[in-house]
């Protein structure tokens, strides 16, 4: 176990995977979900007043009478799904937590919602040409391998009707500016990572040369030791239309957030509306 420790403390390669699965684990899904669901904390889900602003301006500018099936990428816990549901669409949610599904499906069908939920990883997901509007939102893109994002966008086209439209958003290199690398540990009894005493060896890693960013982190209990790495891919506008293009997406319109305000260069996230052809 302390070879295994030494190699997680050196330095990754670029995208290096995490050891175990992070959004699917059964421990550390339970405080995803409770982050989603949390009205004023934007952690896995931006807060919930800026999700109201979110679906309104995307109903607005892609309104569902002319729009109408709207496929959800990283659905999570349904918060965008059922909002969207209730504008009209004809909604379809894919995510890869089988909690979150589960919460979703049953707060749908508590509240009379028809909502499609698919407990997939979106990755491999293959759909019909049938969609009008494809939303993958808080910034999950960057948090793909280039290989990954290549092939999450010719899914997506693929699913679109001609004429549709993907909006995504993404961190930019500001989010990063100036925050050095560094190494941090906790001990815990319990906690996000585990539900028993463990140690966790949290690092930050830059690799300015690609714009992407790494918080990588260590958890050790008393009998195995584990590593998540989370990545971030950053981007300048030209960056993202140039991905969106090589793609076949045209006419590519930047906000400075997922509810419509206007970008800025100083900004720490964009956001792009695409159109399929």
């Amino acid at each position: 176990m302390f070879s295994k420790l030494l190699s997680y403390l050196a330095r990754p390669e670029l995208y290096a995977p995490s050891s175990a699965p992070f959004w699917d684990d059964e421990h550390i899904s339970k405080g995803m979900l409770a982050a989603h669901l949390d009205p004023e904390w934007d952690a896995a889900s931006r807060n919930h007043l800026f999700i109201d602003k979110s679906v309104e301006w995307i109903s607005r500018i892609l309104p569902p009478k002319d729009y109408p099936r709207l496929l959800d990428l990283g659905c999570g816990p349904g918060l965008y799904a059922e909002r969207f549901c209730r504008k009209g669409y004809q909604v379809t949610g894919v995510d890869l937590s089988a909690r979150s599904i589960d919460y979703a499906r049953k707060s749908a069908a508590r509240q009379g919602l028809e909502i499609t939920y698919v407990n997939q990883n979106y990755l491999n997901l293959s759909l019909p040409d049938t969609f009008d509007v494809v939303v993958l939102i808080y910034c999950d893109y960057g948090a793909l391998s280039d290989r990954d994002r290549e092939s999450v966008l010719a899914h997506v086209y693929k699913a679109l009707r001609p004429g549709g439209h993907l909006i995504l958003d993404v961190f930019t290199p500001a989010k990063y500016a100036g925050k050095p690398e560094h190494n941090t540990w906790n001990f815990t009894q319990a906690g996000f990572w585990r539900a028993k005493p463990h140690l966790c060896l949290e690092s930050f890693y830059r690799y300015d040369d690609s714009n992407t960013f790494l918080n990588r982190y260590v958890v050790i209990t008393e009998t195995e030791i584990e590593c998540y790495n989370i990545w971030d891919h950053t981007f300048e506008e030209q960056d993202l239309r140039g991905e969106l293009a090589t793609a076949g997406f045209s006419d590519v319109d930047i906000y400075g957030d997922v509810a419509g305000a206007p970008y800025e260069p100083s900004n720490t996230v964009l956001c792009a509306v695409a159109r399929k052809e």
